[in-house]
């Protein structure tokens, strides 16, 4: 006999900008400057991150392309990356992701190896890891935790059962 389940993802939307705080509005700010130096030539879609580390540190890392396709990186993985090799024991409290060139107040969240990428970070630092996508209208997502983009997802308990 079969039986029902459901998963339930709850998150806030922001109306504007102004409703963050002060670090969250930096984060976006410095993720839209993140997408701006993109190296999209072939898609010309511009995807800016930035994340804030426990320390108060902030990185930034944004969209790298490849003419032969599966070698480019995403601006998550770039940024996330990019803190982990300088901070291996670092913990990453907040990302914002920002993709200016996609009109709406619909977000436009990490890609499944993002999102993978980001729950592998929140197991490592067993702390999760705050989203925030920004759209071009000026609402921001925000979700607690990344693991709530990968429900019933894949880790390194599978590994060694």
């Amino acid at each position: 006999m079969a039986t029902s389940r459901s998963l339930t993802v709850t998150y806030l939307v922001h109306d504007v900008m102004a409703d963050l705080s002060d670090p969250d509005r930096e984060l976006v700010q410095e993720a839209t400057s993140a997408a701006a130096r993109a190296y999209a030539p072939y898609s010309r879609f511009h995807v800016g991150a930035a994340l804030r580390l426990a320390t108060g540190e902030v990185m930034s890392g944004n969209n790298q392309e490849n003419a032969s396709f599966p070698a480019g990186i995403c601006a998550e993985r770039t940024a996330l990356h990019a803190a982990m090799s300088g901070h291996p024991q670092g913990v990453v409290t907040t990302m914002a992701i920002v993709v200016p060139s996609v009109s709406g107040d619909r977000p436009v969240s990490p890609c499944g190896i993002c999102r993978q990428a980001l729950l592998e970070q929140e197991h490592r630092q067993r702390s999760p890891i705050r989203l925030l996508m920004a759209t071009s209208s000026g609402t921001i997502h925000e979700l607690e935790r990344s693991g709530d983009l990968l429900p019933l997802s894949f880790d390194a308990s599978f590994l060694n059962p």
